[in-house]
């Protein structure tokens, strides 16, 4: 008998200990849903909205930098420069927009398109509606490209987008925006 006691006093210690476990752990499981309706959820996400960063001003003056040499990727940023541009009129903000081509961006602006990689060809003229659209809109005040970037991309100035202004150097040319209070965005 005291054999017996001796083995089974640790086995009920032990599955006393369990069942204590056990149920402190099926109480945690059933509070844990309680616990999550008293988390509080953040409320809807306000509309984005640039107000606070707008007010004060009646216009903006900014250099587009635009180097991208993907013609999917520069139609997308050429899109949301126009919104951009929309945007700032429905607020109530003149815009003033320069746009500057160069770099790889050079080849993606000319009417040759044997200049340009295959798979760029089919935005091309998506490419030059867009910029087209952009000449004409209000607040887009110029539209360049960098002649040092149509040597170096080895393209012919002849061969510009109509109504693209061929500058000097680009570089000067953002420069000097810059130094007239122009911001600097290179997307």
């Amino acid at each position: 008998m005291i054999s017996t006691l001796s083995i089974n006093t640790p086995h009920r210690a032990s599955a006393h200990r369990w069942r204590q476990q056990y149920h402190c752990i099926r109480r945690g499981l059933l509070a844990l849903p309680l616990a999550l309706l008293f988390v509080t959820t953040p409320a809807q996400a306000e509309t984005p909205d640039d107000q606070k960063a707008l007010a004060g001003l009646s216009s903006v003056k900014v250099a587009f930098d635009l180097t991208e040499g993907d013609a999917k990727h520069l139609l997308a940023q050429l899109n949301v420069i126009e919104e951009t541009r929309q945007s700032l009129i429905s607020k109530g903000v003149t815009p003033h927009l320069v746009l500057a081509f160069r770099g790889p961006a050079t080849k993606l602006v000319q009417t040759d398109h044997t200049q340009m990689k295959a798979e760029d060809r089919e935005y091309a003229s998506q490419i030059a509606q867009k910029i087209k659209e952009l000449q004409s809109a209000k607040g887009v005040e110029s539209v360049e490209q960098c002649s040092v970037a149509v040597r170096l991309t080895g393209t012919k100035p002849e061969n510009v987008l109509p109504g693209i202004t061929l500058v000097g150097n680009s570089w000067i040319s953002l420069m000097s925006y810059q130094s007239k209070g122009y911001g600097y965005i290179a997307p």
